[in-house]
């Protein structure tokens, strides 16, 4: 993105180097066994400690500034609408690296605290009467949309892939019709053979996209993220 002033120093992930002491969690009664396995890997995550240490609410806050680290989404003073926001990791690294005199706007479905510098919206992004309303809130062109969106899990694998992509293409939608020229946007997506469709579309309206995969994504999570820069606006579209 052009213009951009210098923020705060940009950040990498967790040292994890050096041995770790490693937690491990016993069976207790009335835990299953992936209740176990969850919260021993909590226990054992660099990212998550990390996160308590610094007071973001959660590790993915890690993602994003891994993203912005390398992509630069985040504009110092700008206009940055936040999907999915919840519990607010996402929004506490807008606010950060935005700066004062930036206008954040976060909105989940799920409720979540106030977050210092951002407005948040208990909102559902699928009402029809959502674009409008974050719209009417911005009071301008946005300079970046980030969407880290999810639909409940039904443990099968295609239909959760095709729900993802189906948000990833609403928020793209949003996007295109929300951002400034030069704007930002970055989408979680799954692996699963629809993001090249997607890709195509985002091509006739940005000028760089490629699929990305933070270090602070787990390895073992088939999400990755899609990030599109300079955007060609509204009439520059091909």
């Amino acid at each position: 993105m052009t213009g951009r002033k210098p923020g705060p120093p940009r950040s990498g992930p967790p040292n994890t180097s050096g041995r770790k002491l490693h937690v491990r969690v016993k069976t207790a009664r009335g835990r299953t066994v992936g209740q176990v396995a969850w919260l021993e890997r909590q226990l054992n995550d660099p990212y998550v400690k990390e996160a308590k240490a610094k007071g973001y609410r959660s590790r993915a806050a890690f993602k994003l500034i891994e993203l912005d680290d390398k992509h630069h989404l985040i504009r110092r003073g700008g206009r940055i609408v936040d999907l999915g926001a919840a519990p607010g990791g996402w929004t506490q690294v807008a606010v950060e690296r935005a700066g004062p005199g930036a206008q954040i706007v976060g909105i989940d479905i799920t409720p979540m605290e106030p977050i210092p510098g951002a407005l948040t919206m208990e909102m559902d992004f699928l009402s029809e009467d959502a674009p409008d309303r974050l719209k009417a809130v911005l009071g301008g062109e946005a300079d970046a949309v980030i969407s880290d969106m999810a639909a409940p899990a039904t443990g099968h694998r295609d239909t959760d892939h095709m729900k993802i992509m189906a948000l990833c293409e609403l928020a793209l939608d949003f996007a295109q019709d929300v951002l400034k020229p030069g704007g930002a946007f970055v989408c979680k997506v799954q692996r699963g053979g629809t993001e090249g469709e997607l890709l195509k579309m985002m091509k006739t309206s940005f000028r760089n996209v490629k699929h990305v995969k933070p270090p602070a994504s787990r390895a073992d999570s088939a999400e990755m993220y899609v990030v599109a820069t300079g955007f060609r606006g509204r009439d520059g579209r091909r």
